[in-house]
């Protein structure tokens, strides 16, 4: 029964560990919820410059958390969620933004995973293809006769 506890408790202690990151710190919090609510949407559709994987709500790079702040101060001026993001997109480009707008400077990014399945399929295909089962067809009578002298010859 110990050893149940034991490895519970240990189960636990792993998954606390590995649990979300909550990276916002307490000082950066703002008092009016609504407002909060607004900074952690905006916050978790930029990606961190830093990390590049992570948004800058869950980064806890000094970059991401600049970041945070500079979102929280523009909320508090009475900016909307988009001016916001427009003003962090201008300053950083479309890379700050975790899914980019779809446009031709983008397309590469959008489209070519796409592109490239549609071409390794085709590439299989024409492989197959090429891979025929060739077709047993019998020999004639002077191919068996070439046959049978040539491994006549070779067996001497």
């Amino acid at each position: 029964m110990t050893r149940f506890v034991a490895l519970m408790a240990g189960a636990l202690a792993l998954l606390a560990v590995t649990g979300p990151a909550l990276s916002v710190e307490p000082d950066e919090i703002l008092k009016d919820q609504a407002l909060e609510q607004r900074a952690r949407a905006i916050s978790k559709r930029l990606r961190c410059l830093v990390c590049q994987n992570q948004s800058i709500d869950d980064s806890n790079a000094g970059l991401a958390r600049d970041l945070r702040v500079l979102v929280r101060q523009r909320l508090t001026k009475g900016e909307s969620n988009e001016a916001v993001i427009a003003f962090i997109v201008a300053r950083y480009g479309d890379f700050v933004l975790l899914r980019p707008p779809i446009k031709p400077v983008t397309y590469i990014l959008w489209f070519g995973p796409a592109l490239i399945l549609l071409l390794a399929g085709f590439g299989a295909a024409a492989f197959l293809r090429r891979r025929r089962v060739a077709v047993a067809v019998p020999l004639t009578d002077d191919e068996r006769k070439r046959v049978k002298s040539i491994l006549g010859q070779g067996g001497e």
